[in-house]
């Protein structure tokens, strides 16, 4: 069965979902990029297990970029889980494992992992070399992915 491209047909937007298990670091990168890629793009992320907030220095490295996540909020998965989506993306290996079972309609399920730079230990200046490196991993494979979806 052939589908029309998003943002055909019934859409008008492509909507996609991030997910991770604390939804502080990578998922709200990965997010951050999307909707700086193309502000059309219906973009969320949440988490199987939502931090209290964002990562510090996933806000510090992203506003080095001028994408900002201060206004960000890690958010449960279950919000969810009711809402039609093109593309559900998971970013870290436990939640693609405890990836909930999606009762609306979901075209694509997507795995993109990246390591946990939450993890990261060591100077300063250390932590946020490894959450820069993440950062650019992040980017440069959401780059990859959006790119054919993109209105020309």
């Amino acid at each position: 069965m052939t589908s029309a491209p998003p943002g055909e047909g019934r859409h008008t937007r492509t909507r996609i979902l991030v997910l991770c298990t604390g939804n502080s670091c990578r998922s709200q990168m990965a997010e951050g990029f999307l909707r700086s890629f193309d502000p059309s793009l219906e973009v969320y992320s949440a988490g199987t297990r939502p931090a209290s907030a964002v990562h510090p220095y996933a806000v510090a490295v992203m506003q080095e970029v001028g994408i900002d996540l201060r206004g960000q909020h890690p958010k449960s998965v279950d919000k969810f889980l009711r809402e039609p989506f093109d593309y559900v993306i998971t970013v870290c290996d436990g939640a693609k494992e405890t990836c909930p079972v999606f009762t609306g309609r979901v075209r694509h399920q997507l795995h993109f992992g990246f390591e946990d730079p939450a993890h990261a230990r060591g100077t300063d200046e250390e932590i946020r070399s490894e959450f820069r490196r993440i950062r650019d991993q992040i980017r440069d494979r959401f780059r990859e992915f959006v790119s054919p979806l993109l209105r020309p």
